[in-house]
């Protein structure tokens, strides 16, 4: 029987460093309740080597539009391939309900973008026609 392999630690500079993200998005993701350290003897924060994993996975849902509340979800996922795996229903849901509140934000940003064009070309011919 072969002794069973030691998981690496690894600080939480070197995880940032592996996610491409900072040490401060990783103490609001463990905020978040994202993600999970344990504390050396003096204080260092450190994480298991597959941590990275679940870091990639949660930046790849806030890229796409998710916000941390939405991530919490995708939990029982985020150690594995996220992307390559369909969503549950509630993942789903959390999705288009996400899709409908950035839809209407640019609705919102478009019309206000209207109102002031518009204005600018009553005053002022800076735009053109």
């Amino acid at each position: 029987m072969r002794p069973a392999r030691e998981v690496e630690r690894v600080r939480i500079g070197e995880l940032a460093e592996a996610t491409g993200t900072t040490a401060r998005a990783l103490r609001h993701y463990e905020q978040a309740g994202l993600i999970s350290s344990e504390r050396t003897a003096n204080g260092y924060r450190v994480y298991d080597e597959l941590a990275a994993v679940r870091v990639r996975n949660i930046r790849h849902l806030l890229a796409a539009g998710l916000t941390l509340d939405d991530v919490r979800v995708f939990l029982p996922c985020l150690d594995g391939d996220v992307a390559a795996v369909p969503p549950s229903d509630a993942g789903l849901r959390v999705a288009l309900d996400r899709l409908a509140v950035l839809n209407e934000r640019i609705a919102a940003q478009t019309e206000a973008r209207d109102r002031l064009e518009a204005a600018l070309r009553e005053r002022t011919h800076l735009l053109g026609p």
